[in-house]
């Protein structure tokens, strides 16, 4: 590694959060082009089993995410995930209906639920009170148990099929949203 390459690696801090926000082929195509995301990958948190090939097992959908935390908070990318979800539908977002399409923050660490935790209950109360109405957010908030990887062809699906988009909730101006931004 070349001193350049060190010092460019020393200004990134990386931490990893997972991210479920319904069909993981839309979430991974909108986070990965967000300022400060440095890797996606497409899987399933907090089921039971170590397979892709076995039933359903109450994962969730969800997107690894690795982010640069100089770059990109939590609270902001929860900001973002607001920006692709309903956040008061429990286990769906568009047509995609079942409990593995619920939405999530999942971590292995406590600063990053905590973190979670309080911007969307700030969110909540601000929305609460903007609307005149109570609603809770239905955002799972809970610590990572388990995450498997999806299968090859459901990584980055949405760029190398970009055809499938018609089955994803999130609007293609929405999608690409930060696309033009990051190239």
């Amino acid at each position: 590694m070349t001193k350049k390459e060190q010092s460019k690696d020393q200004k990134i801090s990386k931490e990893t959060i997972y991210i479920a926000g319904g069909c993981l082929w839309g979430v991974q195509e909108f986070l990965k082009y967000i300022p400060g995301i440095l890797e996606t990958q497409a899987g399933r948190a907090n089921g039971i089993t170590k397979s892709t090939k076995t039933p359903y097992d109450g994962f969730a959908e969800c997107v690894k995410t690795i982010f640069d935390t100089k770059v990109i908070s939590i609270e902001d990318l929860i900001h973002h995930l607001l920006e692709i979800i309903d956040p008061y539908s429990i286990n769906q977002q568009g047509n995609d209906i079942g409990e593995k399409y619920r939405t999530g923050i999942y971590s292995n660490h406590q600063n990053h639920l905590l973190k979670a935790k309080n911007y969307i209950q700030k969110v909540e109360e601000t929305l609460n009170l903007k609307n005149k109405i109570i609603k809770k957010i239905a955002i799972e908030v809970l610590p990572l148990t388990n995450f498997i990887p999806s299968d090859a062809e459901h990584q980055h699906r949405l760029t190398l099929h970009p055809n499938d988009h018609s089955y994803c909730h999130i609007p293609l101006d929405i999608l690409h949203k930060y696309k033009k931004n990051s190239n």
